[in-house]
């Protein structure tokens, strides 16, 4: 027996190793789902109802801390601009409260998306933006031009303060004509807010003497 041990110990060194690996392998995989935490669905709705734009305009690093400071109570709905009045109303529907304003404290709703553009032949490669997005948005190395991803960017602006030569502008996303829609004019949309279905406006409809005249 001990000859055998002696000229096979190598194979069974292995083999113990990995005795060792599978039985430890197997006591964490158990330790992980009997102390596993469940996430809160509450804090993972809202989270879906954020822009995730990860700007910090609202307090908070990021949009998962900011929903799981709205699910445990601590701040109000309407600290979001990049969402603005849609995702507070969203928000409001989710809770069952009423809604509210924007706060303006924390800063203003854009009216339209807006992306990052660097302008190239400016940049220094420093990476102070590229360490600021906190999405990895933005191509570069240090002493090497940076680019933006624009399918990437949120539009947070996180990334124009620190750029020490002011290379960076937030520029409006064109809108591709198949997202293009016609906006009614105010006054028009007043106008027929009045109207039941099936009325028609006076001067569209024709009687049997006029289709003759």
């Amino acid at each position: 027996m001990t000859g055998f041990i002696a000229d096979n110990v190598v194979w069974l060194s292995i083999l113990a190793l990995a005795g060792l690996a599978v039985f430890f392998g197997a006591l964490l995989g158990l330790a992980s789902e009997k102390f596993k935490i469940e996430g809160d669905p509450l804090v993972e709705q809202i989270d879906s109802i954020l822009p995730q734009t990860q700007c910090g305009q609202c307090g908070f690093p990021g949009c998962r801390p900011y929903a799981t400071a709205i699910a445990s109570g601590e701040v109000d709905i309407n600290r979001c601009p990049p969402g603005g009045e849609a995702t507070i109303n969203s928000l409001a529907d989710l809770l069952g409260v009423e809604p509210k304003p924007l706060d303006a404290e924390h800063g203003t709703e854009s009216e339209v998306k807006k992306v990052a553009y660097i302008h190239e032949d400016l940049c220094i490669g420093c990476t102070k933006c590229i360490q600021a997005c906190p999405v990895d948005a933005i191509l570069g190395a240090a002493k090497q031009m940076h680019t933006v991803i624009e399918s990437e960017c949120t539009g947070c602006d996180l990334c124009v303060e620190p750029c020490p030569v002011d290379c960076i502008d937030m520029l409006p996303v064109e809108q591709p004509l198949s997202h293009w829609a016609w906006q009614m004019p105010a006054s028009t949309r007043e106008a027929l807010s009045g109207l039941k279905s099936g009325d028609l406006i006076t001067t569209d409809r024709v009687t049997k003497g006029d289709e003759a005249a």
